[in-house]
């Protein structure tokens, strides 16, 4: 018997509901394995489908798309190495989430997950069955044990499948990005090596869907923890690594070994891979978005530059009189450092003409926020049109800490299709321009240097609603609003946790309330990369009417 095993990761990226689209990618990178010389190419969980499917992969024609999908990708890649592929499967009626073997133009084994996660964004115990844990089968010369990317966050199945006479660990995962996740991946499949002895693989997809992105970042893990092989983040990837059995078993043979970067990075190049993806799984090429001269619109407009190119975006500045004169320069000026394209359109025509259809209706009234929305639902109404006219997906501009509290105008501000920097809290965009300001990668589609105007980030925030406003004239400092709202939305701290760690309870108080009486907004908000373990989305579920406040 050999004591030689060549394995081909593919790290790749693709797109829900391309079926299609993602066998060829599934082609392509088996004839590079062919190329290689390797016995098998490797591609991660619910590579077929693409991930997450939610109720589409109910669809019964889905379902068969998929089965005759997969015999044609088995006959197609009959002579040369196996295959195996993550795909939704129908079996005896049950629905369930495998990983299929393919060799010698069949399908050859079929593993089906075990452990199905149920929290955070996802919901595969609605979707699947859970069948019981598969045991190894033999590849060439070793036996390989697939848990499939939760069953590896447990003992059970790398144990069960280790004791049946598995000799390596291949893991194939859908894991999306949250900032942290990267440890904590490492540490369980630390603990999987330690426990069973046995060298591991952790193959995890790569690009945006929806809200989530998977950030790739797969590698090799020796007995003992020792990292062989390290694929980059937030990129596709195909690596081919090769075992050797010697006297204390299998051992991958040390391969690239990829930095990966610190967690601003990772933010911002998720923010752009998510933006970037979901421009073009949509079909669009291009972006419009309302410029104010403000921090948040500015890295939005950076992170769009970035992600398809300056000269795919197009950025409106609309003035009313109570925009400063700065704002208009400063809206200038990273227009010109980006290298996109500005238009400007004054907002008080149609502003006077609203006033005065309205005027009858207000008449004893004074004038309150009414006004000040009507302006920021104008600047909608025009950038909506702008969009639908010219084909180009408009951009919102919220960050977490004004999502969390509903410091946004419905049908105004919030207007978009997609929002990029939605998990990012304000005292995170300022560093995050910092960051962009002194960084420039050859991912990055925008130019390198200082591309944020300064006076933009070092200025206080305001919305330029009235005369003199100021956020914190209606909120707290950021630096306060963002530490009550972590601990109010990722830890779920009580009013009184805070309180006794030196916050006024009057503004914990009303803090907590804006975020209850805020979630009907969040519901018609835009979607945008989550970032974190507490996006405002599918992570933190609360019901619309809901009379509870913490008064603890």
């Amino acid at each position: 018997m050999s004591d030689h095993f060549r394995l081909t990761l593919a790290q790749l990226n693709p797109t829900v509901g391309d079926i299609a689209g993602n066998a060829a990618k599934a082609r392509a990178a088996w004839a590079k394995a062919k190329a290689a010389g390797a016995d098998m190419l490797a591609l991660p969980e619910m590579f077929l489908s693409g991930y997450q499917t939610q109720d589409l992969v109910w669809r019964p024609a889905f379902q068969a798309d998929l089965r005759n999908a997969l015999n044609a990708l088995a006959q197609d890649c009959a002579q040369g190495p196996s295959l195996g592929i993550g795909v939704p499967l129908l079996e005896n009626g049950a629905l369930y989430n495998c990983w299929a073997v393919l060799a010698g133009g069949q399908i050859a084994t079929v593993i089906r997950k075990f452990h199905l996660p149920n929290t955070s964004v996802f919901d595969e115990k609605r979707l699947f069955a859970s069948d019981s844990i598969s045991g190894p089968y033999r590849m060439g010369p070793i036996r390989i044990g697939t848990p499939i990317c939760e069953d590896a966050w447990f003992e059970d199945v790398a144990e069960a499948q280790a004791e049946s006479g598995a000799e390596l660990l291949l893991v194939p995962n859908g894991s999306p990005y949250a900032r942290g996740r990267y440890d904590t991946r490492m540490g369980h499949m630390v603990a999987r090596v330690v426990e069973t002895g046995l060298p591991l693989v952790y193959l995890n997809l790569v690009g945006g869907q929806d809200d989530q992105v998977f950030d790739g970042a797969s590698f090799v893990l020796n007995p003992g923890g020792q990292l062989a092989l390290q694929l980059p983040s937030h990129a596709e990837a195909i690596a081919t690594v090769d075992f050797t059995l010697g006297a204390e078993g299998w051992r991958a043979q040390t391969g690239p070994r990829a930095l990966l970067p610190d967690s601003h990075e990772q933010d911002y190049h998720t923010m752009v891979l998510g933006l970037g993806d979901y421009l073009r799984k949509s079909g669009f090429s291009r972006v419009v978005l309302g410029l104010s001269g403000g921090v948040d619109s500015a890295l939005v407009a950076t992170l769009a530059a970035d992600a398809i190119g300056p000269e795919n975006v197009h950025c409106v500045m609309l003035p009313s009189e109570y925009t400063a004169p700065h704002s208009v320069e400063d809206a200038t000026d990273l227009a010109a450092r980006l290298g996109c394209r500005l238009d400007e359109i004054s907002i008080e025509g149609p502003r006077a003409a609203f006033e005065s259809a309205l005027a009858p209706l207000f008449t004893g009234l004074a004038p309150d926020v009414t006004e000040e929305n009507l302006q920021s639902r104008i600047r909608g109404t025009l950038l909506m049109a702008l969009s639908n006219k010219t084909g180009a997906l408009l951009l919102t501009t919220g960050n977490k800490s004004e999502v969390a509290v509903g410091y946004a105008t419905i049908y105004g501000d919030m207007n978009g299709g997609y929002n990029p920097i939605k998990d990012l809290y304000k005292t995170r965009v300022f560093e995050i321009c910092h960051w962009r300001n002194a960084t420039h990668r050859s991912w990055m589609a925008g130019p390198a240097g200082a591309v944020i105007p300064p006076r933009i980030i070092e200025k206080p925030p305001s919305a330029e609603l009235r005369e003199g406003q100021r956020d914190d004239d209606s909120l707290p400092p950021y630096p306060v609003l963002d530490a009550i709202l972590e601990a109010l939305v990722e830890k779920d701290c009580s009013v009184s946790d805070l309180v006794a760690q030196g916050h006024a309870r009057d503004v914990v108080e009303r803090v907590e309330h804006l975020i209850a009486i805020s979630e009907w907004k969040r519901y018609q908000s835009a979607p945008g990369p989550r970032l974190t373990d507490r996006a405002l989305w599918l992570d933190r579920r609360y019901p619309l009417v809901n009379r509870w406040r913490d008064r603890s």
